[in-house]
């Protein structure tokens, strides 16, 4: 749900910003929904060396959006998509050669990509739990009483579920938020009754175009995704197999972030790039089939030619997404402080740690300071994640050659063989091993 409700307010957040259409604000939500289902499957079931065959949700990118909205005033939505063509090309060569530049992504600099996207999320899960951008009754009791409703349903479901019921927690709390809104009034069904029943997107609706700026921009935003998803990728195979990934998973899922984008270009859709919500939810569940992301893949292709159905999810009240959004954003950031304790942090450990996120995040919260700077420049500064992974990196590179080996030597550093299976193997057909412990727990 929460990865359905981003997909689908991206692009209606673009195509405000550019005046689009209502009928183009229609079109750029359905192409989101079809090919982020799409590029899910690619990533969960694989095709060759594409596709990290782990519970990975594509999704439309946040991180693209900060850059593709002056592009389109500037140069019109072509210019977007062509650039995006060019950012899923770097993608793939990203991929492909990862395995030779894996040594610059430890746990160290993969955790503090997690954690600064974790706390990079807090304003926009806050902001949902009380309504949500735009809200005419933004910090409501209304809005507060029914993001708590969820939130307190999914830790309930969470702490005295068994079985099924506590591996949904969320998702029930959220049917529930959603049930409990409508009969408060707030969901508008007359949208859903206006939307139409089919209709099949056609590529290329905009054209492509390939102005320099639109290149540089979106081909800088690459890597920096790229390295979000490393992170991504880390932080989920850590929840659900206590495990980092192994080299042919991290380079077929960076492969799959790059197959995504380009496919999303061709059919007039935001660049795709991994969610860090599904992440969350996995920590949060324990569950980390691909059987389950699969179903819900499908369901986003589904949505993507059904125009109702997607409207059925995207009139769910922001307020219900942001008692969850509570929950699993704030799992990220323990993902994230997870990877970063692998080993025992040296003096050098936190001093990287450090400057890397206030660095970050300080760019993040106070974007003005970039003003001055170009604005591509700007763009990637104001992001959060481009700063933070850039200095970690330089920073992890000036290390003690003797603190970088230990980190390759650490538990969980996660350098399995090339062609080698990690202990805990990722089930098709049910969740990780992690879910009987916890209930067992309980």
């Amino acid at each position: 749900m929460v990865m359905m409700a981003s997909n689908v307010t991206i692009p209606v957040i673009l195509a405000t910003a550019i005046g689009a259409s209502p009928e183009d604000t229609a079109f750029l939500v359905q192409v989101a929904l079809l090919v982020a289902g799409i590029s899910t499957l690619l990533q969960t079931l694989g095709i060759g060396p594409v596709g990290a065959r782990l519970p990975i949700v594509q999704g439309t990118s946040f991180g693209f959006l900060v850059v593709s909205i002056p592009l389109a005033q500037q140069y019109g939505l072509g210019a977007v998509f062509g650039g995006a063509l060019f950012a899923g090309v770097v993608q793939v060569f990203f991929g492909a050669v990862f395995s030779k530049i894996r040594r610059f992504f430890p746990p160290l600099v993969a955790g503090i990509v997690v954690l600064v996207i974790g706390i990079g999320l807090i304003p926009t899960g806050i902001q949902l739990f009380a309504g949500g951008a735009g809200s005419e009754d933004l910090g409501s009791v209304r809005n507060f009483a029914v993001a708590t409703f969820v939130l307190v349903a999914i830790l309930v479901l969470y702490r005295f579920g068994r079985g099924f019921i506590g591996a949904a927690a969320v998702l029930i709390g959220i049917i529930a938020g959603y049930v409990l809104a409508s009969g408060l009034g707030m969901v508008d069904w007359g949208r859903v009754n206006s939307a139409a029943w089919f209709s099949a997107p056609q590529p290329l609706q905009f054209g492509l175009e390939f102005p320099a700026a639109a290149l540089i921009a979106m081909g800088a935003m690459a890597i920096a995704t790229s390295i979000e998803t490393v992170g991504d990728i880390s932080a989920l195979t850590k929840a659900g197999d206590q495990r980092q990934p192994t080299t042919r998973e991290m380079r077929g899922g960076l492969m799959g972030d790059g197959v995504g984008t380009a496919l999303a270009a061709l059919f007039s859709a935001l660049p795709n790039t991994s969610f860090s919500q599904n992440v969350g939810l996995v920590a949060f569940t324990g569950v980390m089939s691909r059987f389950v992301v699969t179903i819900g893949a499908g369901f986003l292709v589904l949505s993507g030619f059904v125009p109702k159905l997607a409207m059925i999810i995207a009139v769910i009240p922001a307020s219900v997404i942001g008692g969850a959004a509570v929950v699993m954003f704030g799992m990220i950031i323990s993902a994230g402080i997870s990877l970063l304790t692998t080993r025992p942090l040296t003096q050098n450990d936190l001093i990287i740690i450090a400057v890397s996120v206030v660095v970050g995040q300080g760019f993040a919260w106070r974007p003005e300071i970039a003003a001055n700077l170009p604005e591509n420049v700007a763009a990637l500064m104001t992001s959060g994640i481009v700063p933070a992974a850039a200095i970690a990196i330089v920073l992890y590179s000036m290390k003690p050659k003797g603190e970088r080996l230990l980190d390759v030597d650490a538990p969980l550093a996660g350098h399995f063989a090339e062609d080698e299976e990690p202990a805990a193997a990722t089930d098709v057909d049910g969740p990780a091993p992690r879910t009987t412990t916890q209930e067992d727990d309980r």
